[in-house]
């Protein structure tokens, strides 16, 4: 039988496993065996699960199939930075990155095939939105990187950031069930404190995050902050305006005490004056802030350029004068198009 004719037994919860163990006959302490085998031990294939009975096995081939990724092409930045192009069951490819600092290493994982939110500045956007990952699929990209990580740098990843393809509120289920299990010791065991969301910013869904009471970090990629300049480049604020966000950022701060990250990609001549920055200042003063301004990384196709060390310092300073939290992003990988906004399945 074909896997488009089996069903993905990582989609199954502990809960749903336990069902489909005992309709086979078996006792409930089986599913718990398969899972931790599925997403602690990180079996590739059924024939790994050396204390599940083989006939249990031979049954549960029969209609189910373990999802894995492949890794189709891998590249190395200058800096360290290693970016992997990962091909899906149906062919479909995403890429995710493993970032070395020092005693530390960062995986930048992606959550849905293309993206929708068409953002001008964004190689992402020009693929177009093709589909959700699974839950499988997202929690594989960390396994992989994390194995990477391992094998060159010695170390186990120290953190996760959710930045790479896709908006991932927008297939905010799957998210939420792949951090759970990241964070859970029936998975990786990671602390969600070393876990970052970002998001293009879905007032609704921030408003879940906070009703969710996360214990991971969010970060709004915001980029203007002003309707009038953020509707240009990020034509989702057409949607869901900048008065919105602040409500739902108000409310998530309110319910949780979290400190939010805002994203700031300075674009030359764009978004990186003075008065640009005093209307980020404002925008920032109804809940605790810290900013990265992140360096504009260039893309084939797209009109915009970084802005100059001048420009930068400039804007930096009138922050740093309105006793924020700032920090400059230097970007990584952007020889091999693995930076900030340069994810875009170059390589086929």
């Amino acid at each position: 039988m074909a896997n488009n004719q089996l069903t993905d037994i990582k989609s199954l919860t502990l809960e749903e496993l336990s069902i489909v163990i005992e309709n086979f006959g078996e006792k409930k302490f089986r599913a718990k065996q398969i899972f931790e085998w599925l997403w602690k031990k990180n079996a590739k294939s059924f024939s790994e699960m050396s204390n599940i009975p083989k006939l249990l096995i031979s049954a549960i081939s029969e209609q189910y199939f373990i999802d894995k990724l492949s890794i189709s092409y891998e590249q190395k930045s200058n800096d360290g930075t290693i970016k992997l192009g990962f091909s899906l069951h149906d062919s479909s490819l995403i890429e995710g990155v493993l970032i070395p600092a020092e005693n530390r290493t960062t995986a930048c994982i992606s959550t849905q095939v293309g993206c929708a939110m068409r953002c001008e500045f964004c190689a992402t956007a020009q693929l177009g939105f093709k589909r959700n990952l699974s839950v499988s699929e997202i929690y594989n990209q960390v396994v992989e990187i994390n194995q990477l990580s391992l094998l060159i740098y010695k170390q186990s990843l120290s953190n996760i950031v959710i930045m790479g393809m896709g908006e991932p509120l927008l297939n905010y289920k799957n998210v939420k069930e792949s951090i759970s299990l990241l964070t859970s010791n029936n998975g990786m065991g990671m602390s969600p404190s070393r876990i970052t969301l970002s998001t293009v910013g879905i007032p609704k869904m921030i408003r879940q995050l906070a009703d969710d009471q996360i214990k991971y970090n969010l970060a709004i990629s915001l980029h203007a902050a002003t309707d009038q300049l953020r509707n240009q480049i990020i034509p989702a604020n057409l949607n869901h305006t900048l008065s919105e966000i602040s409500d739902a950022l108000d409310y998530f701060h309110k319910k949780t005490e979290a400190r939010i990250t805002i994203e700031y990609l300075l674009l030359n001549n764009v978004n990186d004056s003075i008065e640009d920055a005093t209307n980020l200042a404002l925008f920032c003063r109804r809940f605790p802030v810290k900013v990265n301004l992140i360096e504009f990384n260039s893309v084939d196709g797209i009109r915009y350029s970084p802005s100059d060390n001048k420009k930068v310092e400039a804007f930096k300073n009138y922050l740093d004068s309105k006793n924020m939290i700032v920090n400059l992003r230097k970007s990584r990988g952007k020889d091999i198009d693995a930076a900030c906004g340069q994810l875009a399945n170059k390589i086929k």
